[in-house]
């Protein structure tokens, strides 16, 4: 009679699962197969949409932005001004930035973004937002605790680091600025922008490294 291992059937069963999608892409899967079989839109359509912003939209526009106003204080300066009109300057203005405004980061100061209500975002600058950002435990702590919050992000701020947070809706969204690494002055505006990270752009991140990752 074939012996029986339960602790070895238990891991076997928490292998396969561990490569089954989430619930929430089978559902996304499940509606995409509904709206396909009845005609409602192509898959091509859904997967070039996917793919455009994931790959090409954000965050590399975002990445631009932040590079151009490295290398240009005159556009830094109207990009903290006016944020919307500067990133109407290279063509990168629709309906989820034309409220936006660019918070710096400094020396004395570290720009935190969040949406307590919702999950508001510029995604035409930085992509599809990632999924900790949509979560109720982001959203309540970023405003309660954002220093915990950045720590669990590997972000040590020295106390006399002040946090501002800043808290997106459908009217108004918000783009940070980091500061430069160190040692980049030479870098072109494309080597700047590879060092730029979405997180960066959220506040998640903070001291960028001076080498280029080749991409965002």
């Amino acid at each position: 009679m074939a012996s029986f291992d339960s602790a070895k059937v238990a891991e076997i069963h928490r292998q396969l699962h561990a490569h089954l999608p989430s619930e929430s892409a089978l559902r996304v899967k499940a509606l995409e197969s509904l709206l396909v079989e009845k005609g409602m839109v192509k898959s091509e359509n859904l997967d070039a949409w996917v793919e455009a912003y994931s790959d090409e939209v954000g965050p590399k526009r975002g990445a631009h932005v932040v590079a151009k106003a490295w290398c240009d204080p005159d556009f830094r300066a109207r990009l903290l001004s006016d944020a919307a009109s500067a990133i109407d300057e290279l063509g990168y203005l629709g309906n989820a930035t034309a409220h936006l405004k660019a918070v710096e980061n400094t020396d004395q100061v570290h720009n935190l973004v969040v949406c307590t209500l919702c999950s508001c975002y510029p995604f035409s600058l930085l992509g599809i937002a990632p999924n900790w950002y949509k979560t109720a435990a982001y959203r309540s702590r970023a405003v309660r605790d954002p220093r915990g919050v950045l720590a669990e992000f590997g972000v040590a701020l020295n106390e006399d680091v002040a946090v501002h947070v800043w808290d997106s809706t459908a009217e108004l969204r918000y783009l940070v600025v980091p500061q430069q690494p160190a040692g980049t002055e030479d870098l072109s505006e494309a080597e700047l922008a590879k060092l730029v990270t979405r997180n960066a752009m959220i506040g998640t991140e903070r001291d960028l490294s001076a080498r280029p990752k080749g991409g965002v």
